[in-house]
């Protein structure tokens, strides 16, 4: 079995990301199985150039979890299309949301 994309912690949800810089749109697309189990893919229109590609993921996950990009921490992968963000919040609520992108 693949380990899941996210994670609940006392204090919100570690997200699993795999990062598409340069991409025609900002976009969530969804849940893609990588060699280290499951990730959600983002395409981001930003290059990853001084972390201009980081910075449009925060603020695109974010926005789709309802939350202020204050709150958006990017804890692995700086400079990887890996990435391990921590989003604070009710970890309960931000489950639910990622829920959303789950395979059936």
């Amino acid at each position: 079995m693949s380990r899941p994309f996210f994670r609940p912690d006392a204090d919100g949800l570690s997200l699993t990301l795999k990062v598409q810089p340069k991409s025609s749109r900002d976009a969530i697309e969804g849940v893609v199985e990588t060699p280290d189990g499951l990730a959600l893919k983002i395409a981001v229109t930003a290059p990853p150039d001084k972390g201009k590609a980081n910075a449009a993921v925060i603020l695109l996950v974010a926005k789709a979890f309802g939350v202020a990009k204050s709150n958006v921490t990017l804890t692995l992968g700086e400079t990887d299309r890996r990435k391990v963000l921590h989003i604070a919040g009710d970890a309960p609520v931000l489950q639910a949301i990622a829920q959303q992108w789950r395979r059936p």
